[in-house]
């Protein structure tokens, strides 16, 4: 029987929840797919850093390397600053281990309403890749003369040709098996005439290798805009590391909620284990009611599956997740009445059923 190991960081908030409840719906898929799964936990995150005074131990990521993937919950706690939090734990991750390619899926799942008048299920199907290895999170930059009038703070954006190539390969060829071959790439190149015009050159240089894929470019800000008035316009996007994180939030609110919104930190070369996780944070103000949104934690698993090379779990996971929802057993962030729990019964149930 093929086993994979997973390593499980649940760390803060909410984030304990919905990878348990994610976890009890991995379970289910693999005994229905015939697979095995590994899980080891790690209990890194603010309490790990309250009692140790470092989010995770100097050698977390050596632990990682051997599992086949990361399932991470949420990072950030109200008494530890969130640049601490974030960059103590989530990114030392997704840059020791160069899971550069973000991807972030939205769509607007059956039972759940969306904002936008009119809009519904397959208005808005977008698929956002995030550059998140560089760019605006870098992490260069300093502080000079602290606490002076003259103090002064520099945050470095770093674009490399190799970061910014490698990106757009991996969206065009993602637009380019997509029905639509449609991708949209994004940047703030008219006031931010460096990297940014790079990154407009380079979309047009690899643009030559996918000629089957239609392509169009928008500044960030023009680009909310089209993505609240015109959803069904939009299929890939591809943007920097600040402006697809700031984009993919907006699009899980578009759909919905954030409850609901997945990500991939993805090595496409497959030297270390990529990082699945939802998009919404801890949620300190829920948490132990009972009423956190799993489906994001779901969905991404699904995207796991996929990657690990298990395209029938994942499809018969997000048909589960899919029947719940039209079904009506939802959580309260997308008007349901349903506890966390309940919802993953339900999609258990789902999982085990010949329908799904």
């Amino acid at each position: 029987m093929q086993s994979y190991k997973i390593a499980a960081i649940p760390a803060d908030g909410i984030g304990p929840e919905v990878i348990d409840a994610g976890l009890a719906v991995l379970e289910a898929v693999a005994a229905r797919e015939g697979f095995a799964l590994e899980v080891t936990r790690f209990d890194w995150g603010s309490d790990y850093y309250k009692q140790h005074g470092e989010m995770m131990p100097a050698d977390g990521p050596e632990h990682l390397k051997g599992h086949d993937a990361i399932y991470f919950g949420a990072v950030g706690a109200p008494d530890v600053p969130d640049h601490i939090t974030l960059w103590g734990l989530r990114l030392p991750i997704c840059q020791g281990f160069d899971q550069y390619a973000n991807v972030r899926p939205t769509r607007i799942l059956p039972g759940i309403k969306a904002p936008l008048a009119g809009v519904g299920p397959g208005d808005l199907d977008w698929v956002i890749v995030r550059e998140n290895s560089e760019g605006e999170y870098s992490g260069h930059g300093g502080r000079a003369h602290r606490g002076l009038p003259e103090e002064v703070a520099t945050e470095v954006s770093i674009f490399t040709r190799v970061g910014v190539t490698r990106i757009m390969r991996y969206a065009f060829a993602l637009a380019q098996s997509r029905p639509r071959k449609l991708l949209t790439v994004v940047t703030k190149s008219n006031a931010q005439r460096f990297g940014m015009v790079m990154w407009d050159e380079i979309a047009a240089e690899v643009a030559k290798e996918f000629p089957d894929v239609t392509w169009d470019k928008m500044l960030v800000d023009a680009m909310t805009v089209r993505m609240v008035k015109n959803p069904q316009s939009l299929d890939t996007i591809v943007a920097t590391n600040l402006h697809a994180d700031i984009l993919s939030d907006l699009a899980g609110a578009l759909a919905g909620s954030l409850g609901v919104a997945p990500t991939a930190n993805i090595d496409p070369e497959r030297r270390f284990p990529s990082m699945f996780e939802p998009i919404h944070g801890s949620a300190f103000d829920i948490v132990g009611k009972g009423i956190a949104n799993p489906v994001a934690s779901f969905w991404t698993a699904a995207q796991m599956l996929e990657h690990l090379g298990q395209p029938a779990a994942a499809t018969r996971l997000m048909a589960a997740v899919e029947q719940v929802c039209a079904a009506g057993i939802l959580t309260p962030d997308v008007g349901g009445t349903s506890t966390t729990q309940e919802v993953t019964d339900a999609v258990v149930e789902a999982v085990r059923g010949a329908n799904a």
